[in-house]
């Protein structure tokens, strides 16, 4: 199974998953907060894009420097290092009193926690057959919908009786734990276990990034990680709630249950992907072929809920929860393209395509904003404006699918 005994491995799987549980709980509190911080903050829609795309930024920023990082130093020094910069994110946003505050508290937590996923995904590709690499990968997701479940009811029925500000103490708190639990154990990064590309000279970094970026295949997936998975977030930790609240008429509880069932239904897909990636696996079914077949189905689900709009009230949350899961099997491009590489280009090609990712969560989740505020001034109503700002977002997933599908084929 991998290069750690089976005890061993299943432990550094759970610490990390802890981390990342923490990590995707304090990515999408801000869609059950964002009813409440509207109200404080006087936010408008481009405003609250922004907000909660502030953290995606950082998260962004940082993921050139986290693979070369990564590579050169092994996941646990540097997961440690980024997870105290989140345990300052946190406070900075308990404390914040004004909007700037808040986006640049956000903005410290992303950078923060950024390296959350690539860091294990990095320790996996060098300790774990490929099997159990798509296997721990899944999983990995489904913890992270099990934080964003987290992120739903339980802050909603928390909310009244704490409040906002303590949740983020609370969660600085948490964070502390990880790093002692990190710190504790998961092993050291060896210097046999790094391959001499990783380990070269700053140029050498830089000519592995540009290897990375000139494949084929991660040019290949490219676009759909920037429109399709990035898109995927930026609905599930902002617009889903909005829609609903907006365009559905549901009330800010009606909204965290609706996101509640929208999370446990990608907790459960995650789940099922973990235990049939290695029977797939063995069994010739590639992520491409299960990309190419999967993902129409998430097209037709969001034009459905795009043209029904209030219509559709009664159903919306399920829509929404049906969009998502089918926008999984786009999931299954991370590992692959991490895979496509040499085990000491993991960490760049990981972190490489992460960026895409999250800057397309940034640019969905602000571009949204933008374009409802947009069209309002043009004079559409609010629920048509949402409904022609998704039309243009449905427009680039399906751009970045074709592409996909012409695209140059990859030889594994």
């Amino acid at each position: 199974m991998s290069s750690l005994s089976r005890h061993n491995a299943i432990l550094v799987f759970l610490v990390f998953a802890f981390a990342y549980f923490l990590s995707s709980l304090i990515r999408a509190i801000t869609a059950t907060l964002s009813p409440t911080l509207t109200q404080e903050f006087a936010l408008n829609a481009r405003d609250l894009g922004l907000l909660a795309g502030g953290y995606f930024l950082g998260f962004a920023a940082t993921q050139l420097p986290l693979g070369s990082l990564l590579d050169r130093y092994g996941p646990k020094k540097i997961i440690l290092n980024f997870l105290i910069v989140a345990v300052l994110g946190c406070a900075a946003f308990a404390m914040a009193d004004h909007f700037n505050g808040l986006l640049l508290a956000r903005i410290l937590t992303g950078v923060g926690v950024s390296a959350c996923l690539m860091a294990p995904l990095t320790g996996y590709r060098r300790w774990f057959s490929a099997s159990s690499q798509m296997r721990a990968n899944s999983w990995m997701l489904m913890t992270g919908a099990l934080g964003m479940v987290a992120s739903t009811l339980p802050v909603q029925w928390l909310l009244p009786l704490i409040g906002w500000r303590v949740m983020f103490w609370i969660l600085a708190v948490l964070v502390v734990l990880a790093i002692v639990l990190i710190l504790w154990l998961v092993p050291q990064w060896q210097v046999s276990e790094t391959l001499p590309t990783a380990v070269g000279s700053e140029r050498d970094a830089h000519a592995s990034y540009a290897e990375v970026w000139r494949h084929p295949y991660f040019r290949k997936m490219a676009p759909m990680g920037f429109f399709i998975y990035g898109g995927l977030v930026a609905m599930q930790t902002l617009w889903a709630t909005p829609w609903m609240i907006r365009v559905a008429g549901f009330t800010a509880l009606q909204a965290a249950s609706g996101l509640f069932g929208i999370n446990i239904g990608m907790l459960l897909a995650f789940w099922a992907w973990g235990l049939a990636n290695p029977w797939l696996t063995q069994h010739g079914y590639s992520a491409d072929r299960l990309i190419r077949a999967g993902l129409p189905f998430s097209f037709i689900v969001l034009a459905i809920i795009i043209i029904a709009g209030p219509a559709l009230a009664d159903w919306t949350a399920v829509a929404w929860a049906l969009y998502c899961v089918g926008c999984t099997f786009v999931a299954l491009a991370q590992p692959a393209v991490a895979m496509a590489f040499a085990p000491g280009l993991a960490g760049r090609a990981l972190s490489s395509f992460n960026l895409l990712i999250f800057a397309g969560v940034f640019a969905v989740q602000w571009g949204i904003g933008l374009a409802i505020d947009g069209f309002k001034v043009l004079g559409l109503p609010e629920i048509q404006a949402f409904q022609a700002a998704m039309g243009i977002y449905l427009l680039f997933t399906l751009l970045s699918y074709a592409y996909f599908l012409a695209a140059k084929s990859h030889n594994h």
